[in-house]
């Protein structure tokens, strides 16, 4: 669709039909990872069917609200209002199962981190642009490397049809669908399918390659009998999402410290994001901008926090589709957004989405947490690791202290609780590595004098 002459196109207003057609075509492309990131979280914690499809309207829900703060703006100081597109964030898996699955904390525990990470997004954001320099290429691209892998281990699990182990009446016990052939099969299916629709397909078709590959999985298990769609004719038309559902939150400071240290690179990829729009829009980005977009992220963690769901952040998908279509209006986005709350408040489509098998996710799991662990590479290649090769000890070594927890779960198990919160995310372990090896083989990175740093640029 093209966009219409105007002096300032992100301020373009379009008639109705017009912005809702253009909103539905945001809303489809983030659709798949907006509702993957709930069920698999949901999964891994073992929640009830019922409970994910909650996590799923109150997702949706969420998505829309914080898209219609970011995009329009409210008051002085948060939005940075361009056409961002926000949606729950892949990056933050990790670290939200290894809280989930802690007996002690469970998703109260979850809900307290997501708060208290937005808390510390909030005060961070206008402090950002000095230590960002901390977080050049190179260790971004690393820390994005280590997120992709350490997601891997959840896409390859339900791609094999759940958890190896599962909770039996006297404990755990063999899961005896683990690695069934019939979900391997449909798995495989999903995954070559998104690759067969990204070759064929082109433009904002081929946006969709993801969600066609969902649809076709989905299909296939329907047609074997292997979905059970119980609760859906129950469900209402309508659904009310309340405050809290899962109790009052568990604010426990590793959870919280693990999720802020996962936010830091959740707001150098916002910023990047920043950057990327405002060229396309032909504006330069400010650093008061910058941090009205970057507090949306904390805003938007407290505010799905309370109603029961997790971290939001820009979503790159959105910002591609903005270079296909070239039509950059903030309108447009938040009729998005407008979309998204209606479909967050419809039950049945929640309870829909529930119902997608873990196998079928699974094959688009392999390829979406694939890609993040791409994105790192392709930062990485943007470092010098010729002229410099300490750099390749700093990837290495990070990589490999990331995995530790990753390929060997109780292997901290006898270090003091503390310590073993701390050491039992890799994320968080392969960013601290990774940032504190830069500054002893590099040094302390020099202050930027830009508004914004390049560094953060480099990441987009």
């Amino acid at each position: 669709m093209s966009n219409p002459a105007t002096a300032d196109p992100v301020e373009k207003k379009y008639p109705i039909p017009s912005l809702f057609a253009l909103g539905l075509q945001h809303v489809l492309v983030m659709y798949a990872g907006a509702v993957a990131v709930p069920l698999i979280v949901g999964t891994a914690l073992h929640l009830s069917k019922d409970q994910i499809a909650m996590l799923v309207s109150a997702d949706l829900f969420c998505c829309g609200i914080v898209t219609m703060i970011q995009s329009l703006g409210f008051g002085r100081y948060v939005g940075i209002r361009l056409p961002i597109m926000m949606g729950i964030s892949f990056t933050a898996v990790p670290t939200l199962i290894a809280t989930g699955t802690n007996p002690d904390l469970g998703m109260p525990g979850v809900i307290g981190a997501v708060i208290g990470s937005g808390v510390f997004t909030i005060l961070a954001a206008p402090f950002f642009g000095k230590w960002v320099r901390f977080f050049p290429p190179l260790v971004t691209g690393t820390v994005m490397l280590v997120i992709g892998l350490s997601l891997m281990r959840v896409g390859v699990n339900w791609a094999a049809g759940g958890q190896p182990m599962i909770r039996g009446p006297e404990g755990m016990i063999p899961n005896p669908a683990y690695g069934a052939p019939f979900a391997l099969a449909v798995a495989a299916i999903v995954l070559l399918s998104i690759l067969l629709l990204t070759r064929v397909l082109k433009g904002f078709l081929a946006n969709l390659a993801v969600l066609m590959g969902i649809g076709i999985g989905f299909a296939i298990a329907i047609a074997f009998g292997k979905v059970d769609f119980h609760g859906v004719g129950d469900a209402g038309w309508v659904r009310i999402i309340h405050p809290l559902a899962f109790g009052w939150p568990v604010f426990e400071f590793w959870s919280i410290f693990s999720l802020c240290a996962v936010m830091v690179v959740m707001m150098i990829e916002s910023t990047g994001q920043f950057l990327a729009v405002g060229d396309m829009a032909g504006r330069k980005i400010t650093q008061a901008e910058l941090t009205r977009g970057l507090r949306t992220d904390g805003v938007g963690n407290i505010i799905g926090g309370l109603l029961n769901t997790f971290t939001y952040t820009t979503y790159a998908q959105n910002v591609g589709l903005l270079q296909i279509t070239g039509v950059l209006s903030r309108w447009v986005v938040a009729a998005g957004g407008v979309i998204l709350i209606l479909l967050g408040s419809l039950p049945k489509v929640a309870f829909i989405s529930a119902s997608i098998p873990s196998y079928v996710v699974g094959g688009a799991a392999i390829v979406m947490f694939g890609m993040v662990s791409a994105t790192g590479v392709k930062i990485l290649a943007r470092v010098d690791f010729t002229a410099n090769r300490r750099n390749l000890y700093i990837v290495a070594v990070s990589v490999g202290l990331a995995m530790v927890p990753v390929v060997a779960d109780n292997i901290f198990a006898q270090l003091p609780e503390a310590l073993g919160k701390f050491l039992h995310s890799g994320v968080l372990v392969g960013t601290f590595a990774a940032a504190l090896l830069n500054i002893l083989f590099n040094g302390v990175p020099a202050a930027e004098t830009d508004e914004v740093s390049q560094a953060a640029a480099d990441a987009a």
